[in-house]
């Protein structure tokens, strides 16, 4: 495997980090991008109107290291951010970091590895993360999937990067597909842009992962992470602009997708201590798919955790090998994820029901011949088809 730690001819990767309001973070996820092992590297942060000390913060930093710029602008979305700073940028690959979120030193260096390995049809590359609190010691939650190739169905079911934090895009991505939508602030349905944007790369590119936790994605009540409803008119949108696409796509595809996302918000509504809300958001799920949730041991847990009103504590002997739970809040980072990593039953648990939905997927596109199938979604199923 090379190292391309030193060589000044790698392709530049140009990081963007829209943020606004991000005082209490921001510095951490600049810092931890400095820290990359991969160093051709530009940052531009997108600074949206914020009234804290965000671009004080940011202003300061610039004067540590040329490699990072900012830009203001007014108040106009995490999306029109994004949009800015990929305007702006000038690199090969473009790898988005929201302003709260952190990645560990070798996330670009494996992930540009993976880019040179891989043919130009290749689009994406993403890796595993683990969720994180205000220390950024890791909570117990992970995103990991072994999903690659064509992707597309699949992606509906369930967006298995699990984050805008993970990926590493090839900048032609942008420039055939268009960019970050901004459709969803317009009326007022944040939340799921980077997915709407996954999907669209995921008409024209292959996908690929790095099966490595390397980052960190931060999991804090204020976040926007906690306007569940308004992250469930998001993905309401987006999936009717797909099927609006691609009508002859089975429902059961969007029937896994809404469930699936509703159990998301179950499980953040339970770790905010709000289980009236996670009862509502189960409820939801077995309203719109009446399989799937009822073969996820989740759902069963989730339920009975909020219809009891218990802590996640009193379930620890369920999720036991998960130890680093109990660590103190100190200086313990790189001793936690590794830690981490020995709860590999659990992992490949998550990663096994993901290959389940996969050839779902997969088993659902070799059944479907309608003859009022578009070209292109025939491409699509094809496509899907021939990754098996």
């Amino acid at each position: 495997m090379p190292d391309l730690q030193c060589d000044a001819e790698l392709p530049l990767v140009s990081v963007i980090i829209p943020a606004y309001n991000a005082e209490a973070f921001i510095a951490r996820t600049i810092e931890s991008v400095l820290q990359q092992t991969y160093k051709n590297l530009e940052i531009i942060v997108v600074d949206d109107g914020s009234t804290d000390r965000t671009a004080e913060i940011v202003q300061e930093l610039t004067q540590t290291d040329s490699r990072l710029q900012l830009i203001q602008q007014f108040n106009s979305g995490v999306a029109a951010a994004r949009n800015l700073a990929i305007k702006k940028s000038q690199g090969e690959f473009i790898a988005p970091i929201d302003a709260d979120d952190i990645w560990y030193p070798t996330n670009i260096e494996k992930q540009v590895q993976c880019f040179l390995r891989s043919s130009a049809s290749v689009g994406v590359v993403y890796s595993w993360s683990v969720d994180i609190d205000e220390d950024d010691q890791p909570t117990g939650g992970f995103h990991a999937s072994l999903v690659e190739g064509n992707v597309y169905l699949a992606l509906i079911c369930h967006n298995f990067l699990g984050n805008s934090s993970a990926s590493l895009i090839r900048r032609t991505c942008f420039e055939t597909t268009g960019s970050y939508s901004s459709n969803f602030l317009a009326q007022q349905a944040q939340g799921c842009e980077d997915w709407d944007l996954y999907l669209r790369f995921a008409e024209r590119y292959e996908y690929r992962v790095v099966s490595e936790f390397l980052v960190g994605y931060r999991k804090v009540t204020s976040s926007m992470s906690s306007s569940y409803h308004t992250m469930a008119k998001s993905h309401a949108l987006m999936l009717r602009s797909v099927r609006l696409k691609y009508p002859e796509v089975p429902r059961f595809f969007y029937q896994i997708s809404s469930s699936s996302f509703y159990l998301y918000l179950a499980r953040l509504s339970s770790q905010n201590n709000d289980f009236q809300s996670s009862l509502s958001w189960l409820r939801q799920a077995i309203k719109v798919d009446r399989i799937t949730p009822f073969l996820r041991i989740g759902f069963y847990i989730l339920f009975v955790k909020s219809y009891l009103k218990l802590s996640p504590k009193h379930f620890s002997h369920l999720t036991k090998e998960v130890s680093f739970l109990s660590l103190q809040r100190q200086n313990k980072t790189e001793a936690a994820i590794e830690n981490f990593k020995k709860a590999s039953s659990q992992i490949w648990l998550k990663i096994l029901v993901g290959w389940a939905i996969y050839y779902i997927t997969l088993i659902f596109s070799n059944c479907f011949h309608s003859p009022k199938n578009s070209a292109n979604s025939q491409q699509i199923i094809k496509s899907c088809r021939g990754s098996e």
